[in-house]
């Protein structure tokens, strides 16, 4: 059975009322976690709240008791591998082993700019993203010291101490759709593959292609669980719903095929179980309105019970 949780844009005025209740909510009412973003703004103006990701996870570890969480995804291009690590470890330890540590090259140009960090070129920064992965995976993994020399990072002896609750730490997220490299990447060390805003025809296909990677690296396939985050544009009521759209200037159809889940219950329904057929097995719902409590709950009547 497919696996429902939401997904928070940290950047997009997200602040600690707004986090605390909607956490609360979550855990009160069933999804099976909560998962936001780590960036400093939006990619464009105006900027809104922006509450510190790892600040805002050290809470909710303390604070909840069933949800699983984790950032989607924090970046290596503002956020060193070693530390990435360290507060990894101790945030899942701190919640009794309830994180999913996903991680990510980088991409938003604004917010790098703004705030003084090298993004870097395109294959420069995947190149530092592949490195940053295995600088995490073998210091939450091994429990000897660590040697790595590389081009963007370099390990002498390095060793986390104490070692992770749980064996090996918390299992690395990779998000993405690239073929080669990002699936590549998610077959070698994820424990789970991510992606976002796609049909579930391509999902099918991109997951088939994961599965054919998983096994070229001796994995099994269970060993890496697939999950995908989108956008969902819902109301109980149909006229409210086209009302908001209009209001919007976006069309329910355009929204469709670029992987958006739009509609009433009946229809949400439907589209989860249409991604369920196409293997995914985790669903991160994007809830943009913060303040709207009263229909994010409406949200999990409808779907939580299914």
């Amino acid at each position: 059975m497919i696996e429902v949780a939401l997904m928070l844009e940290g950047q997009n005025g997200l602040n600690w009322d707004h986090w605390q209740k909607i956490a609360r909510l979550a855990e009160r009412v069933g999804f099976v976690g909560l998962f936001r973003s780590d960036h400093f703004t939006n990619s464009s103006p105006p900027d809104l709240d922006s509450l510190e990701l790892w600040v805002s996870l050290t809470w909710l570890a303390s604070h909840t008791s069933r949800l699983e969480f984790g950032p989607l995804v924090t970046p290596f291009s503002f956020r060193h591998p070693v530390f990435t690590a360290r507060m990894a470890r101790d945030v899942d330890d701190l919640s009794g082993g309830r994180l999913i540590l996903g991680v990510g090259a980088g991409w938003q140009e604004r917010e790098h700019q703004k705030f003084g960090f090298d993004l870097l070129d395109r294959r420069s920064r995947f190149d530092r993203f592949e490195e940053a992965v295995q600088v995490v995976a073998r210091l939450l993994q091994s429990a000897e010291p660590v040697d790595f020399q590389g081009r963007f990072y370099q390990l002498d002896q390095a060793q986390l101490l104490p070692r992770p609750g749980r064996p090996g730490g918390p299992p690395l997220l990779i998000g993405g759709k690239g073929p080669r490299r990002t699936l590549g990447l998610a077959a070698r060390f994820a424990g789970e593959w991510n992606a976002g805003f796609i049909p579930p025809d391509q999902f099918a296909a991109l997951n088939r292609r994961l599965d054919e990677l998983i096994e070229q690296h001796g994995r099994a396939r269970a060993e890496v669980r697939r999950s995908l985050m989108t956008n969902i544009v819902f109301d109980r009521d149909q006229g409210k719903l086209e009302k908001r759209l209009a209001a919007e200037g976006r069309n329910a159809a355009d929204l469709a095929g670029r992987g958006v889940i739009v509609g009433g219950p009946a229809r949400v329904q439907e589209r989860i179980g249409e991604y369920a057929a196409a293997g995914v097995e985790r669903i991160m719902l994007q809830w943009l309105d913060l303040e709207d409590l009263e229909r994010l709950e409406a949200l999990a009547e409808a779907v939580l019970s299914q």
